[in-house]
């Protein structure tokens, strides 16, 4: 009996092993065929670009983050297997409804090539004025820097665009202060436009991306206390104030903060901008406090009167989800790296006095 109960227990562990196998073989079948298949239905058009000797891990994370493939570990394994490796660097038109296999077969033939793309790209933090001025350039002046502004503060223009944008407020941007009016939304991404766009077809480009982000983040939008004009404002300081995505939410809490409890933000980018065309070095807007312009948080309580710049998702993230715990009231930025490079924190003026004098920094 010992014995056929000991053979007993080896058949059911067995049958657990191969049932084991059963499933994880199934298991990597299906994780295989789809990742092999297409995303979607091909409803999503994307213009990709692949960069000069880009690796196939970048090309691949790069599909990967545009939701045209879904596993990029299984579509390398797939490429090398079926030695499909090599690619064109250049601009290619794909879709969500195309596989691994087609979207491998059309980025390496050269024949497939976007050959009359012009590639729009905007880093966080640029100003409108920069942006129109890279455009202006891209078009060969095709359109002026002064012709794309003037559009951007068209407020006639900007209430035919409110009613396909629900993040823009008319009464929010009807502002005769603003540098410009569209300052802040002109979502920071690489474009990819066509020679023959018009200014709005290349307008509503930059705020389409901007859609996508805020449907993406609308529920912390509607639960935050400020407006969307006034987080995208925040999230502009926020973005100018920090070199490092790692601190953009405890600088926001930091704001949040001294909003609070009724401080002026007194932040030196402010004044950057506020110096506008006069602004040459970084230094200008640590000597020119009392700039008299309502973008001054040093003269002006409260947020500055709109957006200094186009802030990218994680300084817009930051401010949807501020780090305010600790109660920080100050930061002071290690230019000089004395500390490591690390923007230092405190909660009252005479610690963040004692720190600058450590940091080397003048107030």
């Amino acid at each position: 009996m010992p014995t056929r109960r000991k053979v007993n227990s080896v058949r059911v562990v067995l049958l657990v092993v191969v049932f084991i196998l059963i499933i994880a073989g199934l298991g990597s079948i299906f994780v295989v065929k789809t990742g092999l298949s297409s995303t979607g239905n091909g409803d999503k058009e994307v213009v990709f670009t692949i960069e000069n000797n880009e690796s196939i891990d970048s090309v691949l994370e790069n599909l990967k983050k545009e939701n045209l493939i879904s596993n990029a570990s299984v579509a390398k394994l797939y490429a090398k297997a079926t030695h499909n490796t090599n690619f064109v660097a250049g601009t290619f038109e794909l879709d969500n409804g195309m596989s691994i296999k087609d979207i491998l077969s059309t980025i390496q033939d050269s024949t497939k090539l976007k050959k009359d793309a012009l590639v729009l790209k905007i880093p966080e933090g640029k100003w409108a004025k920069e942006i129109a001025a890279e455009i202006s350039n891209l078009y060969d002046g095709k359109y002026s820097s002064e012709e794309i502004l003037n559009q951007w503060n068209d407020i006639s223009y900007i209430q035919t665009l409110a009613k396909d944008y629900s993040f823009l407020n008319v009464d929010d941007l009807n502002n005769s202060n603003y540098k410009v009016k569209l300052e802040g939304y002109l979502f920071p991404d690489t474009y990819f436009l066509e020679k023959d766009d018009s200014l709005d077809d290349i307008t509503r480009v930059m705020l389409d991306r901007f859609d996508v982000m805020y449907k993406e983040n609308k529920k912390a939008f509607d639960k935050s206390d400020l407006s969307i004009h006034q987080i995208i404002s925040l999230a502009s300081v926020v973005q100018f104030e920090t070199s490092e995505p790692g601190d953009m939410a405890k600088i926001a809490g930091v704001f949040y903060n001294r909003l609070d409890q009724g401080m002026k933000l007194q932040s030196s980018v402010t004044v950057c901008y506020a110096l506008y065309d006069d602004f040459n070095d970084p230094k200008d807007c640590e000597t020119n406090p009392e700039i008299d312009s309502p973008y001054n948080t040093y003269l002006h309580e409260g947020l500055p009167v709109g957006p200094i710049l186009n802030p990218g998702e994680e300084a817009i993230q930051a401010v949807l989800n501020p780090n305010r715990e600790d109660g920080y009231l100050f930061f002071a930025a290690d230019i000089h790296y004395k500390k490591n490079g690390e923007v230092q924190y405190s909660k009252t003026y005479e610690e963040h006095l004692q720190i600058c004098e450590e940091l080397g920094l003048n107030l």
